[in-house]
């Protein structure tokens, strides 16, 4: 069973297109395109499966059209429109931090570089301007916004879903 912890968001399948089974996907990582992932992974009625796919092509940097084997028609891909689409951590390769989207970090604990004390749980990203944030629900419910930048990336433990930052000193009081 594919549990949500080891995967990480990756787009939307947005529509149907075509009668022979394609399906738009708008993705905001194209890891899939780039490591040796035989399928990705679509939330359908909140379970995760996964899609082996026959072919795609892109229609643009963030959007893609996807045919999935044994879905060969546009009634029979009808239930995957609105489906969140996912990548299963395991293909991420060590190393590849600099490859990855920021949304692979959701999950991930934060923890001072200074003590290793917990900031919080990354429960999102904010990309909506030039300058991303982590969301960061703090321990006592709050809500952080910590820059995404990578001076502030002390490390990164993949296996432990952990980050270690290292802060401006006030940053967290703000």
């Amino acid at each position: 069973m594919i549990r949500k912890e080891d995967c990480y968001k990756i787009g939307k399948i947005t529509k149907a297109h075509g009668l022979k089974g394609e399906v738009n996907f708008m993705f905001t990582d194209d890891i899939w395109d780039r490591t040796e992932s035989p399928y990705i992974i679509c939330e359908v009625n909140g379970i995760l499966v996964p899609f082996y796919m026959e072919e795609y092509r892109f229609r643009s940097d963030s959007t893609a059209l996807v045919k999935f084997e044994h879905l060969d028609s546009a009634d029979a891909v009808q239930f995957l429109v609105n489906s969140d689409v996912y990548f299963e951590n395991k293909y991420v390769e060590e190393g590849d931090d600099d490859e990855v989207s920021l949304q692979f970090f959701i999950g991930f604990k934060m923890l001072n570089g200074d003590d290793e004390t917990e900031i919080g749980t990354i429960i999102d990203v904010d990309d909506k301007t030039e300058n991303w944030l982590f969301i960061v629900e703090r321990p006592d419910g709050s809500e952080a916004l910590i820059p995404a930048h990578e001076e502030f990336i002390q490390e990164i433990r993949q296996e432990e879903k952990e980050m270690v930052m290292d802060l401006p000193l006030g940053l967290l009081d703000l």
